[in-house]
């Protein structure tokens, strides 16, 4: 796990500008440091030492030094290519995957990532034709921007190393305020810095004479099918304990992140790693820890622990989302901070248990074709109608559920987190916005014209809340701490047995993740294989009704930079509101509240440098 950036360019002096930017991001990688200039291109990297800890440093060259490559991942298959390569006369002088890269290139070139089966981010450099080759993972596990003017172009892992650069121009692009506070991160291609876009999972780029081209080269498919349940559970655990097993491929010792829930209980039990983490808090039902504790009793494993306490959570924020880059407003970004933290301590490498729910179908969302099957029999034009009421009636939930259910999925469903009504967003900024929420999902929406519903809130919530927060907040946390996050269940030989579940092997009216929990529940020592999964809550809904907490978040309402972008009477309403639980509003005053925090961190008077 490393930090990458790069920038093509003719200018002299390229040295001490890379060094600046690779110096940004030194959290990812404090181990080494490596750099290659010639007089098109300049190329860095950080490195946290993994796998090959003796000759594994980058940027690395080929043999015949046409070819220089810097990467951040690991590439779990990279001994089965490494064996393919030598059979074609391919000559290794590291044990390294990043090695399999250069020969890999030689070999495939563009069709490169699609043999990959792992978490990566890389750019190659191709010497003689000056092409710059650079791709993303199949699902996004490890982040790449690209900053391109028409003038400059750069990349990095991480956009605060741009800011290094003196031809990066450090803009807001304040068009997605309005999406923001719908989705709680930023849900696009492009980004809050104007210019700055994160190459999409999946697809790869190519900059060559001063021309941009960007492709796909992954599709998430579904194939739902009808199959034995006893052998789709086998399938389950059979192609678990095969990426669990890849996932703990390393140099260095593994550890785990524990909470109470079936996916990191899951991990953890096929994993069996002799050092988990957890944290709680002390208010008994936001507390995972006794949970964690008494399956890593069971299984005889150590677990350390930590209670988070309000006043240090609060303190935190601001060097969340420095690392962050952009805003996200999710709350569990904060326990993963603290996780992070406590792991980094003892270990390089944790696992995490990212990804289960939207593979396998763990969100309660998707039991709304069972649950409400009665209501869906009236007919769409009558339901529209009343939906189209009960929209005029102040938001409760009942009222709520007739307005989603008088809607098309498409025009409803942007995300299981969705914090804002495009209506509700628009009352509260000072700034005009023209980008419609369908506008974001339509291209997903239209993939997968046909589909069953789950499969279509399933590729929403991949596309949009696992790879946009979870994912990235996953990275921004561990990389925080130089602590290297691998996530077994975002994986994909996983997805392509996931994809093949029947709607009734992922939700039931009893519960969700069927199929996953039984293939658990053979692994698993002790409840937590059907126990629903909490995800290292926050109370924050009971801390915004205290004074100090409030104080702070009413401090930061009343700000210069808040009347910039927010309507003031409308956001102290909503916070004044849920102090005097006239409303549940505490979703949506932090999805606030962290835009401006975040905003200070980079565009207020004294932009932090963490």
């Amino acid at each position: 796990m490393c930090g990458i950036v790069g920038f093509v360019s003719k200018i002299e002096n390229k040295k001490p500008i890379i060094k600046k930017m690779a110096d940004r991001i030194i959290h990812r990688g404090p181990d080494a440091e490596g750099y290659y200039v010639d007089d098109n291109i300049a190329l860095g990297h950080r490195r946290l030492s993994i796998i090959d800890l003796k000759t594994g440093d980058q940027p690395m060259v080929n043999e015949k030094a046409d070819l220089v490559v810097v990467y951040n991942g690991e590439i779990y298959n990279y001994l089965e290519l490494k064996a393919d390569l030598k059979k074609q006369k391919h000559v290794f002088k590291t044990t390294s995957d990043t090695e399999v890269l250069l020969h890999g290139y030689e070999t495939y070139h563009e069709k490169l990532p699609q043999q990959l089966r792992g978490m990566f981010a890389f750019a190659i450099w191709d010497k003689k034709q000056k092409k710059l080759f650079c791709a993303r993972d199949h699902f996004g596990i490890k982040p790449y921007y690209y900053y391109w003017d028409g003038e400059t172009f750069l990349f990095a892992s991480e956009i605060k190393a741009f800011l290094d650069h003196p031809g990066f121009k450090k803009e807001l692009n304040e068009k997605l305020l309005k999406p923001y506070l719908s989705f709680n991160f930023a849900p696009t291609a492009e980004t809050f810095f104007k210019n700055v876009y994160r190459l999409n999972p999946g697809h790869y780029l190519i900059f060559n004479n001063n021309k941009l081209t960007v492709k796909r080269y992954f599709n998430l498919k579904f194939a739902e099918q009808a199959a034995d349940y006893e052998n789709v559970v086998n399938d389950i655990s059979s192609v678990m304990a095969d990426s669990v097993k890849k996932h703990l491929l390393s140099d260095v010792e593994v550890g785990s992140f524990l909470s109470s829930g079936v996916d990191s209980s899951y991990i953890v039990a096929l994993a069996r790693p002799d050092k988990t983490y957890t944290v709680g808090y002390d208010i008994e039902k936001y507390n995972e820890i006794s949970f964690a504790k008494d399956l890593a009793d069971k299984l005889k494993i150590n677990n350390t622990s930590k209670i988070i306490n309000k006043k240090e959570y609060l303190a935190a924020v601001p060097k969340i989302m420095y690392h962050m880059d952009e805003p996200l407003a999710d709350p569990s970004a904060i326990a993963l901070y603290f996780v992070s933290q406590m792991a980094s301590k003892d270990l390089k490498v944790v696992l995490s248990g990212e990804g289960a729910d939207e593979f396998f179908g763990g969100y309660n969302y998707y039991r709304d074709e069972i649950d409400y099957q009665f209501y869906n029999k009236i007919p769409f034009w009558m339901r529209y109608l009343i939906g189209k009421m009960a929209s005029l009636l102040p938001e409760k939930r009942g009222i709520n559920f007739l307005v989603r259910r008088g809607q098309k999925l498409e025009d409803s469903y942007i995300g299981v987190n969705k914090v804002f009504s495009e209506k509700e967003a628009g009352k509260i900024i000072t700034r005009k916005n023209k980008i419609k929420l369908k506008d974001i999902t339509s291209e997903v929406y239209n993939e997968y014209q046909g589909e069953s519903n789950i499969v279509k809130m399933q590729a929403i919530d991949i596309n949009y809340w696992l790879i946009k927060d979870i994912l990235h907040k996953a990275d921004r946390m561990t990389m925080a701490f130089s602590l290297e996050g691998r996530v077994p269940f975002v994986d994909t030989a996983v997805f392509a047995t996931a994809s093949k579940l029947p709607f009734n092997y992922k939700v039931t009216k009893e519960n969700t993740k069927i199929a996953l929990r039984e293939a658990a529940r053979k692994v698993i020592p002790n409840e937590s294989y059907k126990k629903k999964k909490l995800g290292f809550p926050v109370p924050l809904r009971s801390w915004m009704r205290e004074d100090d907490f409030y104080a702070n978040i009413l401090n930061v309402f009343n700000s210069e930079n808040a009347q910039r972008f927010f309507k003031k009477e409308k956001i102290i309403k909503l916070l004044n509101d849920h102090r005097q639980k006239k409303k549940d509003n505490y979703k949506k005053v932090w999805t606030v509240y962290s835009f401006l925090v975040w905003y200070e961190q980079f565009f207020g008077e004294s932009p932090a440098k963490q």
